[in-house]
């Protein structure tokens, strides 16, 4: 099994677009400031020992020392020792809402934001347990099945995006039944949905789903996020800011469904929390909560020793980087006179 001890330093790898559209910027300006200062053929000649190729080489071999590096500083490991190890705990999905009226800001910074740093919180409250992940909006899709990979559970969680669903909504009775489905055929009485969501547009479905659920032993949690004012749907129009507008040209106002989202967790066996409120009391709660379901032994096989490959990448990054410093920006005397690209 291959995975990174670290995997959140794989972000920086989002640098690197940046960094290429600053070195074309920079071989822009720095062709321009040539041709302001005479003819392009005479300051060639002018400075015959300039390399045209050694600027793009210097940033190529810079780009890949700083990939290897972020690749190192993440850890790259491989399981090498696989063990069955008798675990005891329950299952749990979080399901998170992704529909675009989570994009609405009247909970800081935005209601979808809000809600995955709590996912986060509450995977963190919850480890030892085997967790998963829904994301739902129109329809509601598995991200990830039950694992006790929280590392990759949260890469997931970070990611979600109402661009990933090709259909909006709010579909909570899609989220309990295939939370159902996704549970294991023998798990009766050890499992926990936890739905997080403003509740807008819910299917008429989601109360009867979450009843019958809860009489084959599934509680169901819900957490409400947004307010009762509410607020409008930020979107792009032309690369402008605008808001989400109805058939008449009115910006479209979403509000929480707090009603709905209580009679959910009613049916469902569980209880209701508003996000609103403060989020450590919440996790808390719901950690009391779910501590209070039997637990039930399972076994798994799995990695117990892994192999760390850090300090081949590492040295791959160090050695490209002082590559990249020894080169200069002059031609070398061996290949001035010929051209390497022609063929």
């Amino acid at each position: 099994m291959f995975r990174f001890e670290h995997p959140y330093y794989l972000y920086a790898l989002e640098i690197l677009p940046f960094l290429g559209v600053f070195f074309y910027l920079m071989l822009q300006a720095r062709k321009k400031a040539l041709q302001r200062f005479g003819n392009t053929e005479l300051v060639k000649k002018l400075a015959p020992q300039t390399s045209k190729y050694k600027h793009a080489l210097k940033f190529w071999l810079f780009l890949l020392g700083i990939t290897f590096l972020v690749f190192g500083a993440a850890n790259p490991q491989w399981g090498v020792k696989r063990e069955k190890v008798q675990r005891k705990g329950i299952d749990v999905f979080v399901a998170l809402d992704v529909s675009n009226s989570m994009l609405a800001e009247d909970i800081a910074p935005n209601r979808l934001e809000r809600a995955k740093k709590f996912s986060e919180d509450l995977v963190e409250k919850l480890r030892g347990e085997r967790l998963g992940l829904i994301i739902f909006a129109g329809n509601a899709y598995l991200q990830v099945p039950l694992t006790i990979d929280y590392a990759a559970l949260g890469i997931f969680i970070k990611s979600s995006n109402p661009e990933l669903m090709p259909t909006q909504g709010t579909a909570i009775g899609d989220v309990v039944a295939l939370a159902e489905r996704s549970f294991p055929a023998d798990n009766k009485r050890h499992k926990v949905l936890i739905i997080i969501s403003d509740g807008e547009n819910h299917d008429d479905e989601a109360q009867q789903r979450a009843e019958e659920a809860a009489e084959s032993g599934l509680l169901v949690f819900t957490v409400g996020i947004g307010s009762e004012e509410g607020s409008f749907i930020p979107v792009l129009v032309n690369g402008r800011s605008d808001f989400k507008r109805d058939e008449r040209g009115d910006p479209v106002r979403t509000r929480m469904n707090e009603e709905a989202l209580r009679r959910i967790a009613a049916v469902g066996s569980g209880a209701y929390f508003n996000l609103a409120n403060n989020s450590d009391q919440i996790l808390k709660a719901l950690q009391q909560r779910i501590d209070q379901v039997e637990k039930r032994e399972y076994e798994q096989r799995a990695f117990t020793d892994f192999e760390s490959y850090f300090q081949y990448f590492i040295a791959i990054a160090l050695l490209l980087l002082v590559i990249e410093f020894l080169i200069s920006y002059t031609k070398n005397r061996y290949l001035a006179d010929k051209d390497l690209f022609r063929i």
